[in-house]
């Protein structure tokens, strides 16, 4: 995992507004969506059909409509603050992954900051195992649903869905979202296959009979199968915990990022277009960015940004002493993380020293 750059930043302007009003109306792998966004950028100029065709295949979620003026306030400093959520949902060609036991779940969970100048960003992930405060919230029918304590963080999406997931993340954080992106297992895998892999190098051999990963030491390129295996290995690597498989994943999004990067306009323009395609076959995005123009303009204000200006953490948490199978926050450095993100300050490595691990890093590079 990477440590918070702690050198300062320029402060360039901002490159659009950071909050607009509610406008109008699928799901894995955070900030990997970020760069699957961004391909739409150099798709479809000119071409009227490939538009509408990529238009067709997004469909949106209300979150504003949902969660009403109950929310932190609107910061307007050039920054940008999205929830990125992998749902486990068995439901569909999901099914192959696991049986649906009563339903879906955030799986993943990252908070991607993009400073002011959207240049740098930073990614907060979120333990599903968290043990949180869950406020109440309404689910997408408008029933409300009552909240709980030592709830697990997954359970938000599970009882009332995405806006109740952004509740709950904004009740944690005092951080408004300006957006929300989901993304789900199949989509993952199409979006992998049509990249034509990931190349990633393990320090170790991982073989895991859950997710069915079996991989040697060394250089790898992995096709969307063996991409969505590793994203949900977690007993075979560090201590067996959802923290190790989190820093598995931080990892190999850095490696995706870094191909997307590397897809040309110039030379593969039909390459590029089934990416787009693929990306958004593969989210739901909140009714602020459920159309192709309105992705484009998001996704260009993330283009200048590398994989090396990208800066990882988990969110600092330890185990819950009642129940080593769960983690709890460390208040104070939850704190520092958060209040650094609402200030567009870079986090300080003091926010995540001597906290829960997973004990994983450095097995994928």
């Amino acid at each position: 995992m990477t440590e918070q750059n702690q050198s300062g930043r320029a402060r360039g302007g901002a490159t659009g507004r950071r909050r607009k009003p509610p406008a109008k109306r699928r799901r894995r792998i955070g900030i990997a969506v970020s760069g699957a966004t961004a391909v739409l950028v150099l798709a479809g100029a000119g071409l009227g059909y490939v538009y509408l065709k990529l238009d067709g295949n997004i469909q949106g979620v209300d979150i504003n409509a949902q969660l009403g003026t109950d929310r932190p306030k609107n910061v307007d400093n050039g920054s940008m603050d999205i929830l990125v959520l992998g749902s486990d949902s068995r439901s569909g060609d999901n099914g192959a992954y696991g049986k649906d036991e009563g339903g879906a779940r955030s799986d993943t969970a990252m908070v991607l900051h993009v400073y002011e100048g959207h240049k740098e960003a930073s990614v907060v992930s979120i333990p599903r195992d968290t043990l949180v405060d869950r406020p109440a919230c309404a689910d997408g029918q408008g029933t409300e649903v009552p909240g709980d304590s030592r709830a697990m963080f997954n359970t938000a999406y599970e009882v009332g869905g995405p806006a109740c997931a952004v509740k709950t993340v904004e009740a944690m954080s005092g951080i408004r979202m300006d957006h929300y992106i989901e993304v789900d297992f199949t989509g993952f895998k199409k979006l992998i296959d049509t990249l034509g892999g990931v190349e990633i190098t393990t320090t170790q051999a991982i073989k895991d009979s859950k997710s069915h990963l079996d991989l040697e030491p060394g250089t790898h390129t992995l096709d969307g199968e063996q991409s969505l295996a590793l994203v949900r290995t977690r007993k075979s690597v560090g201590d067996g915990s959802d923290l190790g498989r989190i820093q598995l994943q931080q990892a190999f999004m850095k490696a995706f990022i870094e191909q997307l990067k590397d897809v040309g306009a110039g030379t593969n323009p039909k390459k590029l277009l089934d990416l787009a395609d693929a990306a958004t076959k593969a989210i739901t995005p909140d009714s602020e960015l459920d159309s192709v123009q309105e992705l484009m303009g998001f996704a260009q204000g993330l283009t200048g940004i590398s994989a090396d200006k990208v800066h990882m953490v988990t969110l600092p948490v330890q185990y819950d002493p009642l129940d080593p199978n769960r983690v709890v926050p460390v208040d104070a450095k939850a704190r520092q993380v958060w209040k650094a993100l609402e200030r567009d300050l870079p986090i300080p490595a003091a926010a995540t020293a001597d906290t829960a691990t997973g004990k994983a890093e450095g097995v994928v590079r």
